[in-house]
């Protein structure tokens, strides 16, 4: 693995006086998935951690081939696409494949709103014909494990 870059003097939303931006490495964990670890401090970042995001992507149950594909493996970056014109949700954020060839369903809806659209996307974990996303802010370095 390469070092993360160094880290830069941009704040991170949810991080106090903190001005040193988040920096993670996925972790390949037991089972699938991921875990995360704090790239500067090598401390486990928990899911329920208040600077990063870990949620369900609601609707896969519509799309099973779509999530089933390859580029929604744990560790692939997603596209966060909001659809203010969306009938059901004026603030739906639809979560799409990196190069948005395939959707696999949706931020869910009590958090769609809180997203500006500038946050990064990455697929952590397989649960079932589940997913889950970890959504950070804008500027946090992911690095992921070699394969």
């Amino acid at each position: 693995m390469t070092e993360p870059p160094s880290s830069g003097g941009a704040g991170v939303a949810g991080a106090g006086a903190e001005s040193e931006r988040l920096r993670l490495w996925l972790e390949k964990a037991r089972g699938g998935g991921y875990r995360l670890r704090d790239a500067a401090t090598g401390e486990e970042v928990r899911w329920e951690d208040p600077r990063i995001r870990v949620v369900p992507v609601a609707g896969v149950s519509f799309r099973p081939e779509e999530v089933a594909d390859a580029s929604f493996d744990p560790g692939e970056r997603l596209a966060l696409v909001h659809e203010p014109d969306n009938e059901h949700d004026p603030n739906a954020v639809a979560i799409w494949n990196e190069p948005r060839t395939l959707q696999a369903g949706y931020v869910p809806r009590e958090l769609a709103a809180e997203l500006d659209g500038s946050e990064l996307a990455v697929s952590l974990w397989r649960a079932g014909e589940g997913l889950r996303v970890l959504i950070v802010p804008a500027g946090t370095w992911v690095g992921r494990p070699r394969r």
